[in-house]
C-alpha cells in the first residue's frame, strides 16, 4: 500500500517535503541510487526548504551573507532503484541564534513506507566574499527561528 506524506511514520512533525524520482542516471554499478545523487537531493531539498521560507537567493546576495555546510553525515538504511517513487523531508532542528545551524532529513519509500535514509547536517554562516565565518545577519536569525518553531522543532543541540 503507497503511503502518502501524511501517513509515513517521520521522525519529526510537519516536514518539508520533496518528491523524488529514482532514474536509471541516479544508479551506480550495483544498481541502486549513488552515495553522490543523496548528497544531490539533501541540496536539493535544502534550497527549495529554506527558500520557501524567505531565505532566497537574491536576499543572500543582499546581505552578503549566506549558510554554508560544514558537516554531512548519512546513514544508509536501504537502497533505492531506478523507478522508486521517494520522498526525501526536512526540517531545520537547531540554531544557536549567532553562527550556527543544523538540519535533518529522512527519506522515505512510500510505496512499503521505509526509510531508506537519515541524514544531518550543520551549517555556519559566511560571508560572501571573504568566505570566512560571520554573525548570522537578523534578518535570516529571525526566518531561522520562525522556521523551527513553525515546524515543531526548538529541539536541544545533538552532540
Amino acid at each position: 500500500m503507497t503511503r502518502t506524506a501524511e501517513q509515513i511514520a517521520w521522525d519529526l512533525p510537519n516536514p518539508f517535503i520533496l518528491e523524488i524520482d529514482v532514474v536509471d542516471a541516479d544508479t551506480d554499478r550495483l544498481g541502486h541510487a549513488n552515495n553522490v545523487v543523496y548528497v544531490r537531493w539533501l541540496e536539493d531539498i535544502s534550497w527549495a526548504h529554506i527558500e520557501s521560507l524567505g531565505m532566497t537567493w537574491e536576499r543572500h546576495e543582499a546581505t552578503g551573507k549566506a549558510m554554508a555546510i560544514t558537516r554531512t553525515e548519512i546513514d544508509y538504511l536501504m537502497p533505492a532503484n531506478a523507478g522508486d517513487r521517494l520522498l526525501l523531508g526536512t526540517w531545520l532542528t537547531e540554531f544557536d541564534g549567532r553562527f550556527r545551524s543544523a538540519r535533518q532529513f529522512q527519506l522515505v519509500r512510500p510505496a512499503d513506507g521505509k526509510t531508506l535514509v537519515r541524514a544531518r547536517s550543520t551549517h555556519a554562516c559566511v560571508d560572501l566574499k571573504t568566505q570566512r565565518p560571520s554573525r548570522v545577519p537578523a534578518e535570516y536569525g529571525d526566518i531561522l527561528s520562525a522556521a523551527m518553531v513553525a515546524g515543531g522543532q526548538g529541539l536541544p543541540p545533538q552532540g
